[in-house]
Protein backbone atom coordinates (compact mmCIF):
# COMPACT_ATOMS: atom_id res chain seq x y z
CA UNK A 1 0.00 0.00 0.00
CA UNK A 2 1.96 3.00 -1.24
CA UNK A 3 1.61 5.99 1.09
CA UNK A 4 1.26 9.25 -0.83
CA UNK A 5 1.50 11.54 2.21
CA UNK A 6 0.50 11.96 5.85
CA UNK A 7 -1.42 14.90 7.25
CA UNK A 8 -2.26 15.41 10.94
CA UNK A 9 -1.88 11.69 11.55
CA UNK A 10 -4.05 10.71 8.56
CA UNK A 11 -2.36 8.36 6.10
CA UNK A 12 -3.32 8.91 2.43
CA UNK A 13 -2.55 5.88 0.30
CA UNK A 14 -3.44 3.57 -2.58
CA UNK A 15 -4.06 -0.15 -2.50
CA UNK A 16 -1.63 -1.86 -4.86
CA UNK A 17 -4.53 -3.87 -6.30
CA UNK A 18 -7.14 -1.25 -7.18
CA UNK A 19 -9.47 -3.62 -9.03
CA UNK A 20 -9.63 -5.14 -12.46
CA UNK A 21 -10.34 -3.14 -14.43
CA UNK A 22 -8.66 -0.50 -12.28
CA UNK A 23 -10.97 2.07 -10.74
CA UNK A 24 -10.53 5.75 -11.70
CA UNK A 25 -8.00 7.87 -9.82
CA UNK A 26 -8.78 8.03 -6.11
CA UNK A 27 -7.04 7.95 -2.75
CA UNK A 28 -7.81 6.29 0.57
CA UNK A 29 -7.36 7.90 3.98
CA UNK A 30 -7.00 6.15 7.34
CA UNK A 31 -6.49 7.19 10.93
CA UNK A 32 -7.02 5.06 14.02
CA UNK A 33 -9.47 2.70 12.34
CA UNK A 34 -11.45 5.43 10.55
CA UNK A 35 -11.32 5.11 6.76
CA UNK A 36 -12.47 7.04 3.70
CA UNK A 37 -12.10 6.96 -0.06
CA UNK A 38 -11.94 10.11 -2.17
CA UNK A 39 -12.59 10.30 -5.91
CA UNK A 40 -10.47 12.99 -7.57
CA UNK A 41 -12.45 13.68 -10.73
CA UNK A 42 -14.42 15.45 -11.95
CA UNK A 43 -14.48 17.07 -8.49
CA UNK A 44 -13.08 15.73 -5.24
CA UNK A 45 -15.81 13.86 -3.40
CA UNK A 46 -16.14 11.23 -0.72
CA UNK A 47 -16.56 7.79 -2.26
CA UNK A 48 -17.31 6.13 1.07
CA UNK A 49 -16.32 6.41 4.69
CA UNK A 50 -16.53 4.74 8.06
CA UNK A 51 -15.50 6.33 11.32
CA UNK A 52 -14.74 9.92 10.25
CA UNK A 53 -17.24 12.56 11.34
CA UNK A 54 -18.70 15.06 8.85
CA UNK A 55 -16.43 17.89 9.96
CA UNK A 56 -13.30 15.78 9.48
CA UNK A 57 -14.49 14.55 6.08
CA UNK A 58 -15.04 18.14 4.98
CA UNK A 59 -11.52 18.99 6.09
CA UNK A 60 -10.09 15.92 4.33
CA UNK A 61 -11.85 16.84 1.07
CA UNK A 62 -10.09 20.23 1.23
CA UNK A 63 -6.73 18.54 1.81
CA UNK A 64 -7.30 16.22 -1.18
CA UNK A 65 -8.39 19.18 -3.35
CA UNK A 66 -5.26 21.09 -2.36
CA UNK A 67 -2.99 18.10 -3.10
CA UNK A 68 -4.89 16.62 -6.05
CA UNK A 69 -2.01 17.12 -8.53
CA UNK A 70 0.42 15.38 -6.18
CA UNK A 71 -1.99 12.48 -5.68
CA UNK A 72 -2.61 12.12 -9.41
CA UNK A 73 1.14 12.12 -10.15
CA UNK A 74 1.73 9.47 -7.49
CA UNK A 75 -1.12 7.36 -8.93
CA UNK A 76 0.37 7.43 -12.44
CA UNK A 77 3.90 6.82 -11.11
CA UNK A 78 2.67 3.76 -9.22
CA UNK A 79 0.19 2.27 -11.67
CA UNK A 80 1.83 3.41 -14.90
Amino acid sequence: MPVVFRWKGVRFFFFSNEGSPREPVHVHAEKQGAEAKFWLFPDVQVGGSAGFDRRTLTELVKVVEHRRDEIERAWHDHFG
